[in-house]
């Protein structure tokens, strides 16, 4: 069996999917979203496959390696996203060779379905806001049954900010938890956005809400910050989600600086890297909980490793009204869990017709852009 083509689409914005198809019709699919670098990850995809057309599509572990190690610069987020993509494509296509789930290839499942949490929060306080949020609550309850949410404080954040603003965000996170009451777990997304003084007094104010976790108080980039921030505050803090490979989560766990990690199967070197990074968190007693704020082919790679890793928590969704439309069957949320596909590969068929439309608006290239009030610039 031999790799004969490799194309690539782009049917919605974070979206972008790659197919791999083999000599004897065998087809994978995978996903090299990269937010806000539509054009980098699909020229990278376009490179690696004059490497990988015409080569066993099983040798999965000699692949990684090779794209890995065969350039003089290694890493980074468009060849690891690339690499994503590509890998998750090539355990789709083994699984489908011999006739199992994905997950069974990866050890077997040590669980039967994999629990999710979805995007819901409380930003604006004003009559109209307020319904909103609850309109949206609403709706995840209703499809999902979800246990756990993650909201995120809006807006830009300086180093420091006046009471009212602080006020507000710990009045919101208070009014969350009041809405669903004490069984459901809340976390925050600062994405990284703020300096370790300014986390640390933000978590002391919220941390009578019981938060599941925060995440990002800090740009990831500093170890010690993040460790700092996790040390003085007296509720898990996360990380990863921007940590591309083994190697840099090292650090991470060397340092004990965080309670979990939140690796993405899209980012950050797909199932075979995904799953190393989780295998040497537990020798830490760190859990997972893998990053996925794009599309329902990087969720399925996501959950064939969660299915397999024994400290895993819990799964980033965003919610079930972005997992309709292109893979099929859509993934069932019932009770705030996704039960184990059965089918070979990872579990779904893509409807090509669907993936071959172009995307109803492009993405900035080079991200957004936020500035303070001084015109310098702010962080996403």
């Amino acid at each position: 069996m031999k790799i004969v083509k490799i194309d690539q689409f782009f049917p919605r914005p974070r979206m972008r999917l790659v197919k791999i198809t083999t000599d004897n019709g065998l087809v994978g699919w995978g996903e090299s979203t990269l937010e806000n670098k539509p054009r980098s990850t699909m020229a990278a995809v376009e490179e690696l496959a004059d490497y990988l057309i015409g080569k066993d599509p099983l040798r999965i572990e000699h692949h990684w390696q090779h794209i890995y190690r065969s350039a003089f610069f290694r890493g980074g987020n468009v060849l690891m996203s690339a690499l994503s993509g590509l890998d998750q494509a090539l355990w789709d296509i083994s699984g489908k060779h011999y006739g199992v789930p994905v997950y069974k290839l990866l050890g077997g499942a040590v669980r039967d379905r994999v629990r999710v949490y979805a995007h819901w929060g409380i930003n604006d306080l004003s009559d109209e806001g307020l319904a909103k949020s609850k309109d949206r609550l609403t709706y995840l309850q209703k499809t999902g049954g979800y246990s756990a949410f993650k909201a995120g404080p809006a807006g830009k954040w300086r180093a420091h900010e006046p009471p009212a603003r602080i006020d507000q965000f710990v009045k919101c996170a208070y009014l969350m938890r009041e809405w669903v009451g004490p069984e459901v777990e809340i976390a925050f997304d600062f994405h990284g956005k703020m300096t370790p003084a300014l986390a640390i007094e933000i978590c002391h104010e919220i941390k009578g809400m019981r938060p599941m976790f925060v995440e990002e108080p800090v740009p990831q980039d500093n170890v010690d910050a993040m460790k700092l921030v996790s040390d003085h505050v007296p509720f898990p803090i996360a990380t990863g989600e921007r940590l591309l490979s083994r190697w840099e989560f090292r650090q991470v766990f060397e340092k004990q600086a965080v309670a979990y990690i939140q690796p993405d199967g899209s980012h950050a070197g797909g199932i075979s890297e995904l799953k190393r990074i989780a295998n040497m968190a537990e020798v830490y007693y760190i859990h997972i909980m893998p990053h996925c704020a794009i599309g329902p082919v990087a969720l399925s790679a996501c959950m064939h490793v969660d299915a397999a890793v024994p400290n895993f928590l819990i799964q980033e969704s965003v919610g079930p009204d972005w997992l309709t439309g292109i893979a099929q069957p859509a993934w069932q949320i019932v009770n705030g869990f996704i039960e184990l596909p059965t089918v070979p590969g990872l579990g779904f068929e893509i409807d090509e017709k669907e993936a071959a439309k172009p995307a109803p608006y492009t993405e900035e290239l080079g991200g957004e852009h936020f500035y303070e009030s001084d015109g310098s610039v702010a962080d996403w």
